[in-house]
């Protein structure tokens, strides 16, 4: 692998870690946890590995262990710093025990299925450290739900030695993990089973996991490039920028960037559920907005919208429900018939409420929410293109007000879509470290005998020694929630929270920055320098961590 200078420069970084794992390890178990909510219900469905107590890493006594096999397995989309977690997770490993070896499952949880593998090994690893991207052993986003699949998976475990797994993902792929780890143990198999909390939209998280790792690259690198275009904005002055930022379920990214670039409008997803808007209500608050700075002058701005935008105004989203329900039991009936025919078909068979917003929505977004789910279920948001729809709205209301004498400015818009351009960054010192920490987690969990485990790193605003390392139990995270037609064990989303310190901060802002023109440009991801500048966490982060 040929190397550029900047990783070149980079390999030489040494993450630091957390003072409870440098050096000998002890174990400090915490109460016993229950689940979120339907609690009966989770408990029944994993008798084996719920009520287990959090647990936290502190320093203690010197103490030998066995030599043992370890897999890990990239799951879902890229984020960066998911090779640091491999690192740690080797580099932990070995100094447990030198015999110890590691064997990376290719191309996401399907490798495990297939059995398909590498060992990783020093000289292998050595070109991946500090570095973005998945391509060490690649992903997928291949489901780990019936049993076959989790006996195919034995067999290449046991055949291979392999006592751990550690499966590096975000809300789904962790739940598979935890299915996963309480399968192996009512098998009695001594398979244990962990997880690493990964994910750029920042919705894996909860006061034991202070945010998923890749957030605070992604976001830094996606303000980057808002600043780059906001600077633009305000020296043609000719055109709105219409900004759409992955987040298909909470609206995290589009907040954290909206803190460090302020923007004209920044639509939070979770705010449009709680008022109730509808689309036209979205679109005309727009429009007031480009209306006022029309009227002072101002024919330029610039709009961020969450990717998962369109599924969180309400009557969307009851849509949605019934779409789903609808695509899991009758799809065989209608997905090959021409769009016509398609579109027919789901009309007939919509309750009145619903068929009234299907037939209300531009053709192509009805087509794009009837497509067929992602492996979880979940609707392709990152395929409907909101802001181009947004935009068209908005041109289209703006028209009318001006045939009215209500505006009596110019409307040009641009698009851009931010997704890709962040998962696979170099990792920013932030997510250096805490992915290299997690990985070391998880090796000591591991190491402890547990199973059904998340790894965590928290106290994370403070310096990188006092960071504090452990594990929660997934089943702590879980709900139940409808998946393609059935109630299914799954873990809970993070969504933006609505009383909490960033969001108040975007609302005490919020007026302001949509009158005036008060762009920050934040520059690029800063790998040396000053600490405030390079090790700083995300807005996001500092302020849910005020004291």
């Amino acid at each position: 692998m040929e190397k550029s200078a900047f990783q070149k420069a980079r390999d030489s970084y040494k993450p630091v870690l957390p003072k409870g794992l440098r050096t000998a390890v002890g174990l400090k178990e915490d109460e016993t946890t229950a689940c979120i909510a339907n609690q009966d219900e989770i408990k029944a469905m994993f008798p084996n590995t719920y009520g287990m107590p959090v647990v936290e890493f502190v320093e203690g006594e010197e103490a030998c262990y066995e030599q043992m096999n370890t897999g890990v397995i990239l799951s879902g989309g890229q984020a960066p710093g998911g090779h640091n977690v491999i690192t740690g997770l080797f580099d932990t490993l070995k100094k447990l025990n030198p015999e110890n070896r590691l064997f990376g499952f290719l191309l996401g949880p399907g490798g495990l299925v297939k059995h398909k593998y590498i060992e990783i090994t020093e000289t292998f690893i050595n070109d991946f450290r500090n570095t973005g991207g998945f391509d060490m052993v690649g992903s997928g986003r291949t489901k780990l739900e019936t049993v076959e699949q989790f006996e195919k998976g034995y067999e290449i475990l046991k055949y291979l030695n392999i006592r751990s797994l550690v499966i590096i993902g975000g809300d789904d792929s962790n739940t598979n993990a935890c299915v996963l780890a309480e399968y192996y143990k009512a098998k009695n198999y001594g398979i244990q089973v962990i997880g690493c909390p990964k994910t750029i939209d920042g919705d894996l998280k909860c006061e034991e996991i202070e945010t998923s790792f890749g957030f605070d690259t992604a976001t830094k690198v996606y303000s980057e490039l808002i600043g780059n275009i906001e600077r633009d904005c305000n020296s043609a002055r000719k055109y709105w920028h219409f900004i759409k930022l992955m987040g298909r379920s909470a609206s995290h990214i589009a907040l954290e960037c909206a803190l460090q670039c302020h923007p004209n409008v920044c639509l939070i997803s979770e705010e449009v559920k709680e008022k109730d808007m509808s689309l036209n209500d979205i679109v005309d608050y727009l429009c007031k907005v480009i209306s006022y700075r029309a009227d002072r002058g101002m024919n330029y701005g610039v709009i961020l919208i969450p990717e998962g935008l369109i599924e969180f105004i309400p009557a969307i989203g009851r849509l949605i429900d019934e779409l789903n329900d609808l695509l899991a039991f009758h799809g065989d009936d209608y997905r090959f018939m021409s769009h016509g025919e398609q579109r027919e078909y789901i009309l007939n068979h919509l309750s009145e409420a619903n068929k009234r917003t299907f037939e209300t929505l531009p053709s192509e977004v009805a087509r794009q929410l009837s497509l067929d789910r992602d492996p979880h279920g979940n609707v392709q948001v990152s395929l409907i293109e909101t802001e181009k729809l947004i935009s068209k709205m908005c041109a289209a209301k703006l028209k009318k007000w001006k045939e009215s004498g209500k505006f009596k400015g110019k409307f040009a818009s641009q698009h851009h879509f931010f997704g890709y351009e962040g998962r696979c960054a170099a990792p920013s010192n932030y997510d250096t470290n805490y992915c290299y920490a997690l990985g070391a987690s998880a090796a000591h969990l591991i190491a402890n005998g547990k199973t059904g485990y998340m790894a965590t790193v928290r106290n994370t605003t403070a310096p990188k020694d006092e960071w504090k390392a452990g594990g929660i139990p997934i089943t702590s995270l879980l709900n139940m929630e409808r998946r393609n037609g059935e109630m299914k064990p799954v873990i809970c989303k993070a969504l933006v929270d609505l009383k909490g310190r960033p969001f108040k901060e975007l609302m005490m802002h919020r007026d302001e920055w949509s009158k005036e023109t008060a762009f920050v440009y934040p520059g690029p991801v800063q790998y040396w320098g000053p600490s405030e500048v390079c090790d700083r966490t995300t807005i996001t982060l500092a302020l849910e961590r005020q004291k």
